[in-house]
């Protein structure tokens, strides 16, 4: 009796380090380091890799059903990004964001820093670990809420070091967290949501560059 107990007191700490420590991460320790931008995404992948290696991740990023719905849900991204740009009204919006990484080109933000320091990283800690532990200890509704809360909060600091809302930027994020572990637990794979999230990220990036460029074919 007294070794289940302490079995499940072991379980609930490893579970609360496993939701703690990427909060931690990404909202004091990361920013205490000071680090460029390719200092942050060195650190991010070497975090995500201790973290997995630590709580005994399996991404399964070889699959192919997380392919599979991984590129159709980016092409749903796309697509919706293709007519906000047909409509006039919309492809302004995107004209009128500040440039949030000026210390790198947006050819190096788009094909390393997001996919690697961002997409990589996360999807490896969050769908990759942290969904498939709390599967083990929570009913799935349950854990994917967890999970993605936790997601949600760990974009904290990133929201106010861009100026934006903190409890609109952590609602956002947990909706999309929400999609991300509902991919993975559909699949059975990291792979699906990193694809999506890729999608979100990369093209969110491109999209004022692509605005700018109708708005000037338009104007001649």
């Amino acid at each position: 009796m007294r070794d289940r107990a302490v079995k499940r007191l072991g379980r609930r700490a490893r579970i609360a380090a496993a939701l703690g420590i990427p909060v931690l991460w990404s909202n004091r320790a990361l920013p205490a380091l000071e680090l460029r931008l390719r200092g942050r995404t060195v650190a991010n992948v070497a975090f995500a890799f201790g973290y997995r290696a630590v709580f005994g991740g399996s991404p399964n990023w070889l699959s192919a059903s997380g392919f599979r719905w991984g590129l159709g849900s980016s092409a749903l991204v796309f697509a919706g990004y293709i007519v906000a740009l047909m409509i006039p009204a919309l492809r302004r919006l995107p004209l009128e964001v500040a440039e949030r990484v000026p210390e790198t080109s947006t050819l190096e933000w788009i094909v390393l820093h997001i996919p690697v320091g961002t997409v990589l990283a996360e999807e490896a800690v969050f769908r990759g670990t942290l969904d498939p532990l709390l599967d083990e200890v929570a009913e799935p509704h349950h854990a994917a809420a967890l999970g993605a809360l936790d997601f949600g909060l760990c974009h904290v600091h990133p929201a106010r070091a861009t100026g934006e809302s903190v409890p609109g930027t952590v609602a956002l994020t947990t909706l999309a967290g929400l999609v991300f572990s509902a991919l993975r637990r559909h699949t059975g794979s990291a792979t699906a949501p990193a694809l999506l999230h890729l999608a979100i990220n990369a093209g969110g990036a491109m999209l004022p560059l692509a605005a700018e460029w109708i708005e000037v074919r338009s104007r001649g």
